[in-house]
């Protein structure tokens, strides 16, 4: 299958495919979870920034509930504005939500705010070196260029099969992923020592 090679119609192209994968496998999410390696996990206690899933994204929150299970804490973005990494407060299951721009939801202002020791990343596509294509507000960029700044944090994208390319366009300020899991298997990148072993993708 070959793909364009500038950002804007790649990204629409990743934005259908997204959503014929999400429609064609409900059930993506829980092999998802169930493919997280454990040797992924953050050290005991720390807090994990997930997201709560738009429309055609996979879905985080049976991971999320794994890792909650094993006590980390839970948390999810809140966008601050233009130009300014994503804010996380705390989320539990059951937690209410408030639905922002985008239609991105998000917890409420009283929630505290943690920070995260794992990330979880939304996605419209990575390559085989942890580029990642987002909608190009660069909120995670700015958001894993911080967390890095200020100490060591693991950022794992989600992803459908279909949505880990060969190669995507990438520039220097883009902050690459340390790894990918789908409802098939899992890669680490190996030019970011945060990610084990590979444990493959079928």
């Amino acid at each position: 299958m070959t793909f364009p090679a500038d950002k804007p119609a790649l990204r629409s192209r990743m934005i259908e495919l997204r959503r014929m994968a999400a429609e064609s496998l409900p059930g993506a999410g829980d092999d998802l979870a169930r493919n997280y390696p454990g040797a992924w996990l953050p050290a005991a206690g720390a807090a994990v920034a997930g997201y709560w899933p738009l429309t055609g994204e996979i879905d985080p929150r049976p991971l999320m509930k794994r890792l909650g299970d094993l006590g980390h804490p839970l948390c999810l973005p809140v966008v601050q504005g233009h130009g300014r990494p994503l804010l996380f407060r705390a989320w539990s299951a059951g937690d209410a939500l408030e639905r922002r721009p985008m239609g991105v939801m998000e917890p409420r202002d009283d929630r505290p705010a943690l920070r995260p020791g794992l990330v979880l990343v939304p996605l419209l596509a990575c390559d085989r070196s942890g580029n990642r294509l987002g909608f190009g507000k660069g909120y995670y960029d700015y958001t894993l260029a911080a967390l890095r700044a200020a100490g060591q944090v693991r950022a794992i994208g989600l992803a459908f099969d279909c949505q880990v390319l060969a190669t995507i366009p990438a520039e220097r300020h883009d902050q690459a992923l340390d790894g990918v899991v789908t409802q098939s298997g899992s890669m680490p990148f190996p030019a970011h020592p945060g990610a084990p072993d590979d444990r493959g993708m079928s």
